[in-house]
C-alpha cells in the first residue's frame, strides 16, 4: 500500500481497512469507516469519508484524481462493488456501484441510486437519488436518462480501463518491478526543440 502520506484517520472508533496491495495517493483522505479492497486505486485529492455509515470498495476498483465518495448517516453506505471505473471529479453519495460500473468524469451519483454491472453514467450527467441504470445501459444528462444501449466493444473498452488502472497503480506503488504491464503505457517527454 502506498500513501505513507496520505490522510488515514478513524472516526471515533471506525478505522479504515486498506488492503496491502491497493494504491493510495499521498494526497488522498480516508477516514472512518472505509473498506479498500486488493489492487483498487485511490487518486491524488479524492475523498472517502466514512463517518456517520459505511463505505466498502471491491477489487481493482479505480477513484480518479478529485473525486469525493461520501454516505447517508441514516439511511444509505455507499457500496462499490469490483473493478468499477470513477473518472475524475466525481461526487458518488451514498449509493451501489455494482461490479464493472461505470461513473463518467465530473458526474453525480445521488443517495440510493444504483448503477449495475456494465451500466454507465455518462461524464457531466447527474444519476437522481434512487434512479437506477441497468446492466448495459448509457445514461447521460441532469437528471441522467437513458441514452442507448452500451456495445460489447464498449463494455470490453471499459472492463480494459480497470485493468489499465490495476497496472498504473502497481506502476506507482513498486515502480518497474510491478511489472509487466500489459495494459498500460508510459511515454517521456518530447525532446526539447
Amino acid at each position: 500500500m502506498a500513501g505513507r502520506n496520505a490522510y488515514i484517520a478513524p472516526f471515533l472508533d471506525h478505522h479504515p481497512e486498506i488492503d496491502d496491495s491497493a494504491y493510495i495517493a499521498q494526497t488522498a483522505a480516508v477516514v472512518g469507516a472505509v473498506r479498500i479492497g486488493k489492487n483498487s486505486t485511490i487518486w491524488h485529492q479524492v475523498t472517502l469519508r466514512g463517518d456517520n455509515n459505511f463505505i466498502t470498495i471491491g477489487e481493482g476498483t479505480n477513484i480518479q484524481d478529485n473525486s469525493c465518495v461520501h454516505i447517508n448517516s441514516r439511511d444509505y453506505p455507499t457500496i462499490i462493488g469490483n473493478h468499477v471505473n470513477i473518472g475524475h471529479c466525481a461526487l458518488v453519495h451514498a449509493c451501489h456501484l455494482h461490479d464493472h460500473a461505470f461513473v463518467g468524469m465530473g458526474s453525480i451519483v445521488m443517495d440510493g441510486a444504483v448503477i449495475e454491472s456494465d451500466g454507465m453514467l455518462a461524464a457531466g450527467a447527474m444519476l437522481t437519488p434512487r434512479k437506477q441504470i441497468p446492466s448495459g445501459e448509457l445514461w447521460a444528462g441532469r437528471p441522467a436518462r437513458k441514452m442507448r444501449d452500451l456495445t460489447a466493444d464498449e463494455i470490453a473498452d471499459n472492463r480494459r480501463i480497470a485493468r489499465h488502472y490495476v497496472e498504473v497503480g502497481r506502476a506507482h506503488r513498486l515502480g518497474a518491478d510491478g511489472g509487466p504491464f500489459i495494459d498500460m503505457h508510459s511515454h517521456p517527454l518530447p525532446p526539447r526543440d
